[in-house]
Order: structure tokens, then C-alpha cells, then sequence
């Protein structure tokens, strides 16, 4: 199973507001909720498992399921190099999420895979909403390396 959480959509004041479930959690306790889904499901990938910008709550869910599970950031990192290479040095995460058109350049992207590859990361070329169903994101997954890529509307 791979989820993309979009955790920052429903981050309100330092909390975790799950609505759905009636909780709002600290981040500590969102890295508690995410480690037990984990134990009880085949969870293979998180996206955006905490928000954009708690970076403490990232580290601390890198800490604890990191070496079970994918956890990809997207809002995280936005394909940005000055994101990841501040989220490496943090020990954030452990795969980015690739959006050729979201940092600007091809150079940038390229620049971001490279850098996600050398520090062990994982990198996911992804699609953004709204293109066209031409394959060239395909061909830049295989030329990349990246090994996944996120596509389609579910």
C-alpha cells in the first residue's frame, strides 16, 4: 500500500486535525498514529506523512519507521535542490517526490534526482495534475533512474 497523506492540507496550529476521526493529534502523536498503522498494515510508502514545514515531526517519523517504509516528500521538498539538501543534512525523510514542472527547470529537476540518488534517497517522478496523457514523463523516469513513477487520477 502507498498513501499519500497530503498531512499539511489538515495541519491547523501545531496540530494534526483528523476530522474524519474526531482526533487532534500532536506531531509526536501523528508519529505514534503512523507507526501503528504500519505495524498493522503492508504499508510500502508514505507521502507527505507530516506537514511541509514540521520539520521536527518529519525527523522524529524518519527516526521511527524510516527503515520500514518509504516516506516520500512532495510539499516537503516541492523538487526543490535547497529543500532536499537542507531535509538530507536533517535526516528527513528518505525519497522525494519529482515534479518536472514544479521547481521551473529541467536542470533543477535533474539536479534534485542526482542529489536524492547520492544521498540514498529514493526518487518518485511524478505527473502534475491537469497534463496530458503524453509519455515523455515515462522516458524521464526510465533516463533518471527514478524506478517509480506516480501517474493517473487515483
Amino acid at each position: 500500500l502507498a498513501i499519500d497523506a497530503a498531512s499539511t492540507e489538515f495541519f491547523k496550529n501545531g496540530k494534526y486535525e483528523l476530522a474524519g476521526e474526531g482526533k487532534s493529534l500532536s506531531p509526536e502523536q501523528m508519529v505514534s498514529y503512523w507507526s501503528d498503522l504500519v505495524g498493522r498494515y503492508p504499508i510500502a510508502s508514505i507521502e507527505d506523512g507530516m506537514s511541509e514545514d514540521d520539520w521536527e515531526g518529519w525527523k522524529a517519523l524518519t527516526d521511527a519507521i524510516g527503515r520500514k517504509v518509504q516516506l516520500v516528500g512532495d510539499d516537503l521538498f516541492v523538487t526543490n535542490p535547497l529543500r532536499l539538501a537542507d531535509g538530507i543534512k536533517k535526516g528527513v525523510a528518505n525519497s522525494i517526490l519529482v515534479k518536472v514542472n514544479q521547481i521551473g527547470t529541467l536542470s533543477e529537476t535533474l539536479e534534485a534526482v542526482d542529489m536524492a540518488h547520492k544521498a540514498g534517497y529514493t526518487a518518485v517522478l511524478s505527473h502534475r495534475s491537469g497534463e496530458t496523457e503524453d509519455s515523455t514523463i515515462a522516458d524521464l523516469a526510465v533516463a533518471t533512474n527514478c524506478g517509480q513513477i506516480k501517474t493517473g487520477s487515483l
